[in-house]
């Protein structure tokens, strides 16, 4: 049995491990295949690290920052993530996905956001009476929220609140992803 760990910021690999660089984003460092019981044992320290990181990349998981089923890739930024063919055919959504990409129609995104307070994922964010969109994953006071870009847009010099958090939009696009 094998297991897969994350390392960044130049961490060295486990002897033995087959390494390659995460296709998401340069930002995200590589990835290492090893034997399972040597993944468990790495992966134990370094699950919240890996998440806060993971965060402060901007890049998503599908379950924690957006539904499955529920997102369309683009929404998800699969588009930027390299989670998108657009030069394949043939698969189920295609022409959706194709149609947001050549007409540029993606109403919202997952993207990076500041939390001044706590809140829990899940949580609608609101500018007064608007909802924003719902917040996801988050760890020291940064997090990712699925957000209405055009809403976002529209509650600017508004206070936008999770619960009691203040929060604010940071980056449209995660980090690397070019």
């Amino acid at each position: 049995a094998l297991g897969v760990i994350a390392l960044w910021d130049g961490a060295a690999p486990p002897d033995g491990a087959i390494v390659f660089d995460d296709p998401r984003a340069p930002a995200l460092g590589q990835r290492a295949i090893l034997p399972a019981a040597a993944a468990q044992g790495w992966a134990k320290d370094s699950r919240d690290a890996y998440e806060a990181h993971r965060i402060a990349c901007g890049v998503p998981a599908g379950g924690v920052d957006f539904a499955y089923g529920d997102a369309f890739p683009h929404e998800a930024n699969m588009d930027l993530l390299h989670g998108v063919a657009f030069d394949k055919g043939c698969y189920v959504g295609q022409e959706v996905v194709s149609r947001m990409q050549h007409r540029g129609l993606v109403r919202k995104r997952v993207v990076k956001v500041s939390l001044d307070g706590a809140a829990a994922p899940g949580a609608e964010i609101r500018a007064g009476d608007i909802a924003i969109g719902v917040l996801g994953g988050a760890q020291g006071g940064q997090g990712l929220a699925t957000v209405r870009l055009d809403r976002a847009e529209d509650a600017k010099g508004q206070p936008m609140l999770a619960g009691v958090a203040r929060v604010t939009v940071l980056d449209r696009e995660p980090s690397g992803s070019h």
